[in-house]
Formats: C-alpha cells, structure tokens, sequence
C-alpha cells in the first residue's frame, strides 16, 4: 500500500469506549473526541462546535451518523438535517430540514410558521430561533446536526454563523460537516475542527475484511491503493472485488469509470432516469423527475426498483436520494456538457410549467440559461426580489445574472439593471452598484432613463459618501427629469447631500421644495427621503426642536425610523420619551443595530457607562453579523472615550487602533472630526497638549466641532484641551459655539448649562460655574453635571470657600456612581484636600478587579442573578427592559469574568456568592 498514510493515525486513543467496527474503520480516534464533546454538553460545560471536514467519500456522514446515534442515547433531542446543492435559494431550507423532522422534532411546525412569518427581519429571525433552540435545551440537550453544510443556503448559513455563539452557554452541541474550508463556518472559541484524513493500510486492511471476510491477499491490498485512503472509494471497489474477484480486470481508477460500468448493465430508461435524477440533485422527487422525464409517475416504477436494486438510489419515503454525492457527480459527469445545459433548461421550464416557484427554477437557470432568455431573465428578477431581506448577497447575484442575459441594446436593460443597482447597495456592495449604474449610463439612456438611475444611484453615493458626487448628479438629473415622482426624490436626494455641506439655509429650502413635491405626486419614496434630510439639515444646525418634528414625522410614517427620532430627542434631553419610544419599539423592530445604538447614546446621557460599553458592543457585534459595519469607526470612539472616562488607558489605545484602521479603509468627514478628536483627548491624557489643541484643530477642518453631534457633548473638554495647549482663540470659539448651540435651543438644560461652563473656563468666571451647575441640576445628564460640579469645586478650594466640599462631594459621587473611575479620582485628590482642612477625610471605593465576581458591573450582576435563577436570554431581557442581544453581550463579559463556560456553573458561582439581592434588583 501507499508509503504516504501512517500506519497508526487512525488507532483508537487510549482507554477507548467502542472498539472498530465496520463503517467506522480508522475513524477511532475523532469517534472518540465527538463522544467526549456529547458527554462534556451532556454533563454541562456548556455549548460546543464540532467541525467535520474532508474531501467527498472521506466518511464524514458516517461519524455524524453515529455521533447523532450517541447523542439519542444520551437524551438529546436531535436535529439532523442535510444541505442540498439546489436549494440555496430556499432561505433557511437547510437548518429546517432537521428541525422540522425527529423523534421528537426540535421544533413545531407553529414554531416555524412564526419564523417565517418574519423572514424579512434577518436578525430578529435567527434570534427568535435561538431563543426557542435556547427554551427547548433549558430541560434537555440538544444536538444540531448539519450534513454538506457546504451547500447550505445563505440564510442557514448566516444563522449558523451566529447562533453557535449566542447559545454558548446552553447545552447545544452543533455537529457541521463540509469540504475544506473552515471559513464557512462561524467558528467561536469552543469550536473543535477534526479534519479527516485517508485511511491508514490498517484501517483499509479491515475494511476489506469486513466486506471480502478472512485474510486479504496481496492482489486486493494493492488495489485498495488506488483508493487513496477514500473509505467510500474503497468499499465500491471491494464491492466490485465481491462481485467478481481479485483477478477480474483492475477497477478504473475513477468512480466515474465505475460507475459508467455499473451503468451499462442498466436498462435505457433507467439509465435515463438517473441521468435525469443527477441533473435534479442528490434528492429529488419523483413527480419532479417523471415532468422531466416526460412520463407519469406511475410509469416509472421499474426504473425506481431497478436503479434501487443497483444500489445508486435509495427510497426515504419522501424523496429519491442517490446513495452517495459521488454516485450523483459520477452519473452527472457522464453527461456531455451541452445534454447537462439542456436538462437544467428544461428542468427550470418543466418545475414553472408545474407551479413551482422561482426558487426552485433558478438554481437550474443559473446552470442553463443564455443570452436572451427572457424566461429566466424574468425569474431570476423575481428570485431576487424574493430572497433580497434575508439573503440581500445572493439577491445582488440573481439581479447580476440577470443582467448579464439581457442583450446589450435591449431597452430591458434598464430596468434590469436598475434592479441590479438596488439590489447591490442593498448588499452593500456599494462600488459594484455603482459601476454597475454608469455603465449604463454610458449607453447614453433616454432622459427620463438617465434621471431614474440617477435616483437609484443616490442611495449608492449616500452610502459611500460621496455627496459632492451625488449633489452634481442629482443637480443633472433634475435638469433633464419629467417624471415629477423622480423629480420628488431627486430634489430630496439632494436635500439630503445638502446636509453634508456648509449652507444649511439653502439645504433646508431644497428639503422643503422636496417635502412639498413628494406630498403633491404622493411619493411614499420621496417623502421619506424629504423628511429625513430636513431632519437631518436640522440637526446638524443644531435646531434639535426642528429635528424631533422632522424626525417624528419621519417615524410616524416609516417606523424604521424609529432610532433617528430617539437620537433627536436625546440631543433635547427629553429622556423620558426617548425610553418610552425603545420600550415600544415591538418585538420585531427593524434595524435593531440602530436601535441599540440609541439606546447606548441615551446610556451615555444618564451616566451608566458600563451599559452603554455593552450596548455599543452589541452594535459593533450585530453590524458585524450583517457584514455592514457602517458605524464601527463611531462605535470605537464612543468606547474609547468611555474607557478614558474609566481610566483604562490600554483598551482606550485599542479602540483608537481601531478607529484609526477604519477611517484609513472608509475615510469620511464625520469619522475624520470624532476621530482627531479622540486622538486629541489620548494626546491631552498623555501630557502632549500642544499636540492635542492641534489635533482639535483638525477636527474642524470641514466644519466646527458642534456641528458633529457625536461631540456635542464633548465641547466642555475641548475648551480645557484648547486652554492647557495655550490656544485661547480655540478655546473662545468653542465657548462660542456653545453659547450659539445654547440659543437655538433655548429649553434644553444641557445646551445652557454647557455654554455657561465653557464661558466660565474661558473667562475663569466662578459666577458662571454656580450658573452652569444650577442649570445642569434641572437636566437629566450627571455627567455634564459632575463636570461642572468639579471645576465650581476646585474654584471654590482655590479661593478658600469651604463650599468647595459640597460641590466636590457632589462630583465624586456622580463619578463614582457612573464607574468614572478616572475622573472620580482626580476629584477625590480634590476633595481630600478640601476635607483635610476641615478635618475630615474620605475614602475611595476600591478598583474594580479584572477577574471574579467583584469584575462584574451592576448590570452583569443582575444578569447572572437571573440567569441562574433559570431565566433565558428573552425572559432575562424583558425583566430588564433591555434587548435580548445586550444581555448576550452581558453574559460574554460574565463568563470570561467568572472563567465559566455554562449556565450550570454561573448557577453555582451564583449560589455561592450568597448576595443578598433580589433577581431584579443590583
């Protein structure tokens, strides 16, 4: 045999539970681990992946088989489903084809019914299905198990890429088998990947014991070579050796030959009949291939029992299923190329002639279909639009490919390739969507044509920022454009650009004009887009009244919107509303990612760092999901200020090589201001100030810094970055503008408190400071308030007002209370020296360790207390009114604290902690 396979790779690992069997031959080894990882899930050690990966024949089915039959034994409810080659237009078709079927199946059919009647909301749906995976293990374990998930569909696959991490600490083994290539697979780090190998010449050695029985002579031993280690390769020769002995002609090196030779033996028409099959997938129906075929159903039950009998197929009840994926590439491969084409052509027509969907007529089409077929340039546009919300990649490459078949001249092409436009922004890819348009533009359009892909491209440009480029076209657009709909969103597309710019007067009028033309031709489109620009003009010019009626409006008409209305009442400190809107926003809301990202900025608001830190994280981890990570730039500032504010200058670095990264890949002017400002605060902290009050300078290169609402709320310490890097003239004009923002905004605590204390650094006012905090004291923000507190503090101290301690009292508790580690002890040096003259003296509270229960934050606490008191991640979520999803970022943080990997074990840290409070409370 082969010198290359080692003799012993594949013997059984010490103190092994099973001895070899036949099926199992030099599979030993992985058998074993696979049992350790079902009893490990089984005994509570929390979620686990296991990997399966080879070339087809390598035996990977086998070891799920047997691992699925362990984990029966072992009190698992079991999924077991399997990835089909032609149905990856079928969203969630793989993952379904487990869950839906068992002894007892994991879930309903009602559980299902649920799930699709959501199938438009991607991330709400794989984590509806997560929680009902994560209710069903709370009594038992549960095996999922995925066969060929190379072939899944892209939904299954995003779902498998997700979920495995988000029910970490449920009893969940996921069973994954597939060719080699890990990165299909989203891997977490309890994953253990087990690539199978060739089979050593002792495992081959027994395998031709177990089929041929006693010794094996030297002649079938070298033949099993030419198997290469490929059990399944093997078992069909010796099947052959069986058959017709050692010395009957060589077998062909290639299962195709094989095959062809058992093939000969078969009838005409069922030799037909598999051909047929092969063209329609590994399992297909019988109904599916008698349309094909030509023929009723009834009719071909002696090709069924025939190619039964040859064991090629194989009857599950449901569906006709070739043995093995390679007797099916070895039926298929037999066929010439043109026959393949012209079957899957015939294929697609025969299963739309018969009532079925595009989904399952396309995965044909994209075999078959040529230039100029309209059918299929049709379907594959319906296709597309069908699977666009939960699959917008593979909707981006049906709207391609249909593209591609239309003939260059025919008008058609627009409006394909309008589709095509829409569909690949939708993906995010946004350059392709881009090209995609101009090249039809370059084919010199009608006029009406060219305005409405300009209108399509809008959208584009938007998200690759680009509004200069998207100003020009809309502006050229509307000078050729009749169509008063297209004019609508055009001037509102424009509007929109507009504010991005530095006239916000005249971007406001074209938001208006906008607004008025989309209610005139009734435009839901247009006036979307209308009321989001002037929302957005409106909040850029700091007119937060303007922006909460806009935006209001706005989310009154689309409640997708719902987050822009949150986030412009937070800029008017109207909490109270803001946290009845996210309490509201349904089960189901549409761009989660966004809504926690409100969420976190209204966090940050009342001072609860550690929650906001979470939230953000869950937006970053969501965005991340989708593959669309628009805000991850912001994202890392928000986290780096926040970790400044802790005193963790190490993760605050991390966050700025992130962000740093991010405006280097996608550079634009918001990233560019948030991100010299957060240099400019690292450069301040690092004592460089002359450095940071440059660095503030750059941060108003486009525009000045309140202008950018991500550092409104920043201005106060940018005053005191401009005054330690000796530029009062920065320093004046930021106080300036705070005072501007102040007057459009005359109702808002934070705006008038704000402009008081940057007056008062500048002018060292002490009158200023007392009217700044008494302001501040009326709003809801704290930490604005501790600020101003602290600086009235150190005034007083300086001057010798025994009033000092009360206003640095006040601070270092707002400090301490938020986990403003930093800040709460530069006020305490502070406060020390204020109360050693009056004799009295006060205690810090102690760091916060890195590791154990005394780690955790407050809410982590709550979640671990109601977690082990057997809440899931849904019921936990809806006792504290926050998204499922911030308690999983929460439960990450909890067990990487704790070092545990299960609920059962958080349970026990849990119980011994002993804490006395309640489930619901700190």
């Amino acid at each position: 045999m082969s010198p290359d396979r080692n003799e012993g790779e594949d013997r059984a690992v010490p103190g092994s539970a099973a001895p070899s069997r036949p099926g199992l031959r030099g599979r030993e080894a992985e058998l074993e681990r696979l049992r350790a990882l079902v009893e490990a899930v089984r005994d509570g050690e929390g979620g686990a992946i296991a990997l399966l990966l080879g070339e087809p024949g390598i035996g990977k089915t086998v070891l799920l088989r047997e691992t699925v039959s362990i984990a029966r034994a072992h009190g698992f409810v079991v999924s077991h489903g399997r990835a089909e080659e032609l149905h990856e237009l079928a969203p969630l078709a793989s993952l379904a084809s487990g869950l839906l079927h068992g002894d007892p199946p994991l879930l309903s059919s009602t559980d299902f019914a649920d799930l699709a009647g959501h199938h438009d909301q991607r991330i709400w749906l794989v984590e509806r299905l997560a929680q009902l995976i994560e209710e069903r293990s709370a009594d038992t374990p549960v095996l999922i198990a995925v066969d060929d998930v190379q072939w899944a569909d892209p939904l299954s696959r995003f779902a498998l890429s997700v979920m495995p991490a988000r029910l970490l600490s449920s009893p969940v083994l996921w069973l994954l088998t597939g060719r080699n290539d890990p990165e299909l697979y989203g891997q977490g780090p309890r994953t253990t990947t087990l690539p199978l190998r060739p089979l050593s010449d002792t495992a081959l050695a027994e395998l031709a014991r177990d089929v041929l029985g006693g010794d094996v002579p030297a002649r079938v031993e070298e033949l099993l070579d030419g198997a290469g280690g490929n059990p399944f390769l093997a078992a069909e020769m010796l099947t052959g050796i069986a058959a017709s002995g050692a010395d009957a002609p060589e077998p062909p090196e290639r299962l195709v030959l094989g095959v062809r030779d058992r093939l000969a033996d078969l009838r005409p028409d069922t030799l037909h009949f598999l051909r047929i099959g092969s063209v329609l997938g590994r399992a297909f129906s019988l109904a599916d291939a008698a349309a094909l075929c030509g023929r009723p159903a009834s009719g071909l039950s002696a090709e069924v029992d025939e190619a039964i009998a040859a064991a090629l197929l194989h009857d599950d009840g449901e569906r006709l299923l070739f043995r093995h994926d390679l007797l099916r590439q070895a039926v298929y491969a037999d066929l010439a190329p043109s026959v393949r084409r012209a079957l899957h052509r015939e294929a697609a027509s025969r299963l739309v002639a018969a009532g079925r969907s595009s989904t399952d007529a396309v995965p044909h089409l994209l075999k078959s279909a040529e230039p100029g077929d309209m059918e299929a340039i049709g379907l594959l546009g319906t296709a597309a639009t069908d699977v666009s919300a939960v699959m917008p990649d593979l909707a981006a490459d049906l709207a391609v490919r249909a593209l591609e078949l239309v003939p260059p001249r025919a008008p058609l092409a627009y409006d394909v390739g309008e589709r095509a436009i829409v569909a690949l922004t939708r993906a995010g890819r946004y350059t392709q969507a881009r090209d995609t348009g101009d090249a039809l533009l370059a084919r010199q359009p009608p006029l009406d044509v060219f305005a409405r892909l300009q209108s399509v491209l809008g959208d584009t440009l938007w998200h690759l920022d680009d509004v200069h480029e998207l100003t020009r076209r809309s502006t050229a657009a509307l000078a050729a454009v009749t169509d008063p709909v297209i004019r609508a969103r055009l001037t509102a597309r424009q509007a929109l650009a507009r504010s991005r710019g530095s006239d916000l007067g005249a971007a406001r009028e074209t938001g208006e004009r906008a607004l008025a033309e989309a209610e005139r031709t009734g435009d839901g489109e247009a006036r979307v887009l209308a009321l989001w620009g002037l929302g957005e003009i409106a909040l850029n010019a700091g007119d937060c009244a303007a922006a909460v009626d806009y935006h209001t409006a706005l989310s009154a008409f689309d409640s997708a919107f719902l987050p822009e209305e949150a986030i412009a009442r937070i800029h008017m400190d109207d909490f109270d509303t803001v946290r009845r809107l996210l309490r509201t926003a349904g089960d189901v809301p549409p761009r989660l990612a966004m809504l926690i990202w409100a969420q976190g900025t209204l966090d940050m608001g009342l001072g609860r760092l550690d929650d906001a830190d979470a939230d953000f994280v869950t937006v970053e981890r969501l965005e991340a999901d989708l593959n669309v990570p628009n805000n991850l730039a912001n994202i890392r500032v928000n986290r780096g200020l926040l970790a400044m504010l802790r005193g963790d200058r190490e993760a605050s670095r991390e966050h700025l090589d992130v962000v740093r990264a991010t405006v280097a890949d996608r550079p634009n002017r918001g990233n560019h201001a948030a991100h010299r400002y957060f240099e400019a605060v690292v450069a301040d902290a690092d004592g460089d100030h002359a450095a940071a009050a440059e660095l503030l300078r750059s941060a108003q290169r486009d525009h000045p810094l309140l202008r950018w609402r991500l550092l409104r709320p920043h201005v106060v310490q940018a005053v005191r970055i401009a005054l330690r890097g000796g530029d009062r003239k920065l320093a004046e004009d930021l106080a300036a503008q705070a005072a501007a923002h102040a007057t459009r905004n005359p109702t808002v605590p934070t705006a008038r408190g704000t402009a008081a204390h940057t007056a008062a650094l500048v002018n060292a006012d002490h009158g200023l400071l007392e009217r700044a905090v008494r302001i501040l004291l009326t709003g809801p923000r704290p930490l604005p308030l501790a600020a101003a507190s602290a600086d009235l503090g150190r005034a007083l101290l300086t001057s010798g007002d025994a009033a000092a301690t009360t206003a640095l009292t006040r601070a270092y508790d707002i400090y301490a209370q938020a986990g403003a580690d930093a800040e709460a002890d530069r006020v305490r040096a502070d406060l020390e020296r204020a109360t050693s003259r009056s004799g009295r003296r006060t205690g810090g509270p102690r760091p916060r360790p890195g590791q154990g229960w005394g780690a955790l934050t407050a809410s982590e606490r709550k979640v671990a207390r109601l977690i082990a008191a057997g809440h899931t991640n849904r019921s936990a979520a809806a006792a504290l009114v926050v998204s499922p999803h911030t308690v999983n970022t929460h439960l990450a943080s909890i067990f990487r604290k704790l070092s545990v990997r299960s609920r059962v074990h958080l349970a026990r840290i849990v119980l011994a902690e002993g804490d006395a409070g309640t489930t619901t409370g700190g």
